[in-house]
């Protein structure tokens, strides 16, 4: 069986938690005999079968962007070419001009639609393109959320309920070995101490100008690893009040990545709108066992983290209820270790990669099953 993803970017060109979920899912259903490839848009211009990892990947030029959405003139034969060589057609929503390369190409293959957020910011652009939205969710053959929270919270899910499972995002502890020692050591001797940790793109909905306004008059130590268009912002806010206690560390490898999140106290994670569909990075912390502090914004972000059992859970967007939160589990170790070990079992029973890749591959032949039956009928 060969499933062909497609989505707006990928790596190497963009990091992101989009992105992380179709590189696990890649690579994870290859033990279970199906091929993935990749199609996405790139400025660098047009590839063909460009190996990442275990699997392939094919660009075609992005011509523009804009509101969020890329566009390209050559993709519409590209993706044509490639799903006809697929079994199956893996969307990746939101992206308003996938819906168009849909329709224009008369997709006739089984598809899967993995619904990762509402579109929360473009609401006058959303007026305009719901009809094609809605056209296109009725179009496609299966819809997966990936978390109970979001189908309940999720106005457009709601309405495809006949049609939509849940199969959360599924990370592979293996793909994240041990810290080089010489890297933790530089960590340990840089940071001293406990610490608090943020990983992720520094983007609007992130809600880390509430981090960063939650250590006004407290001294505890913040990190915060990652790059974005907020990140100058954010800087200028710190500096503004004379924080000396958070470390901005910017854009790192992995493998500095696995040594901060091997050494950190605690993983906090306060974004504070509906666009942070899941949060990738506050399940890597349940992963490591640490302790959790998120916002509850009716998302997959208290699917992973539960309040006084993985973690603490606060409203969004303030800073006192942050700060206090982080006040809590810095004078209470016993209970932020009791917590981070329920993290872990968490990850364990419901995160995993192999749980992940298992549900969506029943799912990829549940629908080719389907496909050939109404063939024969």
């Amino acid at each position: 069986m060969k499933v062909l993803h497609f989505y707006k970017a990928y790596y190497p060109d963009s990091l992101g938690g989009i992105e992380q979920l179709i590189c696990q899912l890649a690579e994870g259903v290859r033990t279970h005999g199906v091929s993935a490839e990749v199609l996405t848009l790139s400025k660098r211009g047009a590839t063909r079968n460009q190996p990442y990892a275990h699997h392939i990947t094919h660009t075609s030029k992005q011509d523009f962007y804009l509101a969020s959405t890329g566009f390209s003139l050559s993709v519409f034969k590209d993706f044509q070419e490639l799903a006809e060589q697929a079994d199956i057609v893996h969307y990746h929503f939101p992206w308003p001009f996938m819906d168009l390369v849909h329709f224009a190409t008369h997709c006739q293959k089984p598809t899967v639609l993995t619904y990762h957020s509402d579109i929360v910011k473009q609401k006058l652009l959303l007026q305009l393109y719901s009809p094609l939205l809605h056209r296109f969710m009725n179009s496609v053959d299966h819809i997966v959320a990936t978390s109970p929270n979001y189908t309940v919270t999720s106005p457009i899910l709601h309405r495809y309920q006949h049609k939509t499972s849940i199969i959360p995002i599924g990370l592979d502890r293996a793909s994240y070995p041990p810290s080089d020692r010489a890297r933790r050591e530089y960590w340990q001797q840089h940071l001293r101490g406990r610490f608090f940790l943020f990983v992720g793109a520094l983007r609007y909905y992130k809600g880390l100008h509430i981090l960063v306004e939650a250590m006004k008059d407290v001294d505890l130590p913040v990190v915060i690893m990652g790059a974005g268009p907020m990140e100058d912002e954010l800087r200028q806010q710190a500096d503004k009040m004379g924080l000396k206690n958070i470390h901005f560390l910017g854009r790192l490898p992995d493998e500095d990545k696995f040594a901060l999140l091997e050494l950190c106290f605690s993983v906090v994670f306060p974004s504070h709108l509906r666009s942070e569909a899941f949060g990738i990075s506050l399940l890597e912390g349940a992963m490591y066992g640490k302790p959790l502090i998120s916002s509850e914004i009716g998302t997959g972000t208290t699917y992973i983290n539960i309040h006084q059992e993985t973690g603490l859970v606060i409203p969004p967007s303030d800073p006192v209820a942050l700060r206090d939160a982080m006040l809590a589990l810095w004078h209470d170790p016993i209970s932020a270790q009791r917590y981070g070990q329920n993290a872990k079992q968490r990850y364990e029973k419901l995160f995993t990669a192999d749980l992940m890749t298992d549900q969506y591959v029943k799912l990829y032949r549940s629908l080719l099953d389907n496909s050939h039956d109404a063939v024969k009928s």
